[in-house]
């Protein structure tokens, strides 16, 4: 009783503080700053929230949860929302590890006078694996490719089956396009012998990266001129994607196991934090009808996509808590029962 207590007072205080997040400019310094570190690379450290002391073997563990933070690079607040997943989740959550990652920018590092090994990037380059501003150019996808590695390890994780990689909103941007970068090697490299699945949560982005010139709004898209560059399409693409196809990327995709998370309520065309540009725009009015046309669209191209899920989320709207701890994100993130995904 009390453990259900708290996983919904978790849920409530998640819930308002990123209701009242969205509302804010990301151009102000983040209110906190998460205190364990990534190494990425030999001269960039990354914050991180990790739910238990991953530098010691964690035999217990199955299954790693990766929550990616939305634009207001929140992370504190996105860890609160996955520790109130991993409760809600019961037996499924013990055997879990939670891990948010913080993609700082350069104001966060000034208003804090943190180190200068600090890694740091544009306001929005993170969403889309743009190079880091300091102290090394590394890609945000670099960063997570490090988590894997370190989960990788079998000798801290030796039973390690699972890493999902979840982002609600600006998250979402990350793991949509994520689930289209990211290398095979850093899962399997180091277990061939006993490989790790993963799979890609993609809740209500503001946009997603197309592989073709095709758009649900084609008038939009022809009055603008950037509409098909990345990370709304494969033109223009960033160095860590530089050395693979257009069309080996979208093989790569389609062989991925990504579930499209949908909220029917995320309705509202001008939501503060919807992006507004004329490349999202072009993707559809909000969130909701730009996640299924994305999904439909990508379903009618060559041999349509097997692999991935669309599930509507009933009657929520913009609400990074209440998708992740409804039975449809509780069977997203941990493979519990319970969802209805009708569209």
């Amino acid at each position: 009783m009390k453990a259900s207590w708290l996983a919904a007072a978790l849920v409530v205080v998640c819930s308002q503080a990123l209701a009242e997040d969205e509302a804010e400019p990301h151009h102000h310094a983040v209110k906190v700053v998460a205190e364990q570190r990534l190494a990425v690379g030999n001269d960039a450290l990354l914050p991180i929230y990790v739910s238990s002391d991953w530098s010691r073997a964690q035999p217990s563990i199955t299954r790693a949860v990766v929550v990616l933070h939305g634009r207001l690079r929140n992370a504190d607040v996105y860890y609160r929302s996955a520790l109130a997943a991993q409760e809600a989740a019961g037996d499924a959550g013990k055997s879990t590890i939670m891990i948010v990652p913080q993609f700082l920018a350069e104001v966060d590092v000034e208003h804090w006078h943190l180190p200068p090994d600090t890694l740091r990037w544009s306001l929005v380059g993170w969403e889309g694996g743009e190079p880091a501003l300091g102290p090394t150019p590394a890609s945000s996808f670099v960063a997570l490719d490090m988590i894997l590695v370190h989960l990788s390890n079998k000798y801290l994780f030796p039973n390690l089956k699972q890493v999902i990689f979840a982002g609600h909103s600006g998250g979402g941007q990350v793991v949509q396009r994520y689930a289209i970068a990211a290398p095979d090697e850093p899962a399997y490299r180091a277990r061939p012998e006993a490989p790790i699945s993963v799979r890609y949560v993609v809740a209500n982005p503001s946009s997603y990266a197309y592989f073709g010139a095709e758009r649900p709004e084609p008038q939009i898209a022809a009055s603008c001129p950037g509409y098909n560059d990345w990370k709304y399409g494969m033109e223009a693409r960033p160095p860590y994607l530089a050395a693979s196809t257009s069309a080996e990327l979208e093989q790569r995709y389609v062989a991925r196991q990504v579930i499209y998370l949908l909220g029917t309520a995320d309705t509202n065309p001008d939501h503060p934090a919807l992006d507004k540009s004329c490349m999202a725009e072009a993707q559809g009015p909000y969130r909701y009808a730009r996640g299924h046309s994305y999904a439909a669209t990508m379903a009618k191209r060559d041999g349509g996509t097997p692999n991935h899920r669309v599930w509507d989320v009933q009657d929520v709207g913009h609400d990074g808590d209440k998708m992740l701890t409804s039975p449809c994100g509780l069977a997203a993130l941990f493979d519990l029962p319970g969802c209805i995904a009708g569209h």
